[in-house]
């Protein structure tokens, strides 16, 4: 298999895959792909085209780097109207996108009333996806701590959101 040749035929579906499920351009998703394709084209098994299996590689690595703590620490930021804007709704309608937008502005700002600690561990685990292990390193204590602090604060926040809930 000429390696070379293999990217000059797929470069540009590759391309597109990642543009359409990421909405932005690239370069290391892509080379990530025809890293992967190439550690693993011994493991291809000929049900299908080589090309549709380029195809899942490109869309799985895109998916996964979606669903990154490392992206969605990227996205997030500390103005509430950043957040609201990286959030996204399923739902088209004008009025479902405001009530969704209240909603969120309601839940952003009984996080900020919590006590410090209480919202870094909330940030950190449920905004930033981290497990409770790296939470702790984070923030330099046991892991027992760091479930202890997510629990006091959503219960701190199911009280102040009851009516919201």
């Amino acid at each position: 298999m000429d390696f070379n040749k293999l990217v000059k035929q797929n470069k540009a579906n590759v391309r597109g895959i990642i543009r359409l499920i990421t909405k932005e351009d690239n370069e290391d998703l892509e080379q990530e792909v025809f890293l992967r394709v190439w550690k693993n084209a011994d493991k291809y098994k000929e049900q299908g085209s080589f090309k549709s299996w380029i195809n899942t590689v490109a869309k799985n690595i895109s998916k996964d780097y979606l669903k990154s703590a490392y992206r969605k620490h990227q996205d997030w930021s500390e103005n509430n109207d950043d957040v609201l804007i990286t959030i996204k709704d399923k739902k088209d309608t004008p009025e479902l996108k405001l009530i969704k937008n209240e909603r969120q502005k309601t839940i952003m700002a009984a996080i900020n009333l919590l006590k410090p600690k209480f919202k870094e561990v909330v940030l950190m685990c449920e905004i930033y996806g981290y497990s409770y292990e790296k939470c702790a390193n984070k923030i330099k204590c046991p892991v027992g701590t760091v479930k202890s602090r997510l629990y006091n604060a959503k219960k701190e926040l199911a009280e102040t959101l009851k009516d919201l809930l």
